[in-house]
């Protein structure tokens, strides 16, 4: 069963527990119309300059030889997923601004959800790493370009991106378990995962449960590398 949107009025389904729903509602920051086109220009511009400024540190580090060191190579990869992080979610928002709707499906819901886990965990998982990086390099500067040779950067990174992807694989999969009913407004302008889980109306427990035990984990533990 599916329900649809009248344009971007909240919208609600009949009672009872539906798994086969069409989308979401973005309420973003706030539901006046005036001020969700005020924060259209300021989101355009700081997105634009993440966009160029992490870009152009990406060419910068690829194109001088004197920068291809672990620092650099950790840093033009976090570049990298700090301009997927931030594609994952602005330009919806922006588009959804624009054409002053609020809708996202089910399916697009999701797939943001998966992205978005994917970006947000290398995010934290390089720069443990580039701290790691670091720590080599100051208390063992003799030793740091054979400890931190091409094969161990690769490692890392490669490390950080198979932890990324099966973390969100995890957290996506037990949200498709779930079964969603009558409200389907999401406060907050992309699909964030603990807002899915409290729109849920079958039991949550287990997701909650894993969410909290895996932001300790996966969080917890390069925050304090």
């Amino acid at each position: 069963m599916s329900f649809s949107f009248p344009g971007t009025q909240s919208s609600h389904m009949e009672p009872g527990n539906e798994t086969g729903i069409s989308g979401f509602l973005l309420l973003g920051f706030s539901e006046e119309s005036e001020l969700q086109s005020f924060t259209f220009g300021p989101f355009l511009s700081m997105y634009l300059i993440t966009v160029l400024g992490n870009l152009l540190i990406t060419l910068a580090v690829s194109s001088d030889s004197h920068l291809h060191t672990p620092m650099y190579f950790f840093l033009s990869n976090l570049s990298f997923v700090d301009i997927c992080f931030a594609s994952t979610t602005i330009p919806k928002m922006l588009v959804n601004i624009q054409m002053q709707s609020k809708v996202i499906t089910y399916a697009g819901c999701i797939t943001q959800l998966y992205v978005f886990v994917i970006f947000s965990g290398l995010d934290i998982y390089l720069l443990a790493v580039m701290a790691y990086d670091r720590f080599v390099a100051i208390c063992h500067p003799l030793y740091y370009m054979v400890s931190m040779n091409h094969q161990l950067c690769g490692i890392l990174l490669l490390v950080s991106w198979i932890t990324s992807v099966l973390h969100s694989f995890l957290q996506t999969s037990m949200v498709l378990q779930l079964s969603f009913c009558t409200h389907m407004e999401i406060p907050h302008f992309f699909c964030e995962l603990n807002q899915m889980i409290q729109l849920a109306c079958s039991d949550t427990f287990l997701n909650n449960m894993v969410m909290y035990f895996t932001a300790m984990l996966l969080c917890g533990g390069p925050s304090l590398v």
